[in-house]
């Protein structure tokens, strides 16, 4: 059996998604010294690994800690709007590889 290559809609979905991942690290580097932005660092990092990318129930989990985190330390508005970009991204590269 091949293990068959993405299709071009699935790799813009994960293209997109890696994108808001690293839009919102960015953002908590620039933003850094609040409340839990090193867990948050952490997080973002471990939600980014290969590991992660290649099993997205994985990083649904990781991206719900992420987002735990920055809603209990009162997190920047700036880094819970990337959070929502990242959630809207992980939605749709979620269906998009459950459609192939």
């Amino acid at each position: 059996m091949f293990i068959k290559e993405p299709t071009s809609y699935e790799k813009t979905a994960l293209s997109d998604l890696q994108g808001a991942w690293l839009e919102l690290r960015h953002m908590v580097v620039e933003l850094f010294g609040f409340p839990a932005s090193d867990r948050l660092l952490f997080h973002i990092d471990e939600a980014m690994s290969w590991e992660s990318v290649r099993d997205l129930n994985q990083m649904k989990h990781t991206f719900l800690l992420v987002h735990n985190i920055a809603i209990q330390a009162d997190a920047p508005e700036e880094i819970i709007r990337c959070i929502d970009d990242v959630r809207d991204a992980l939605e749709e590269a979620i269906q998009q590889t459950h459609t192939v």
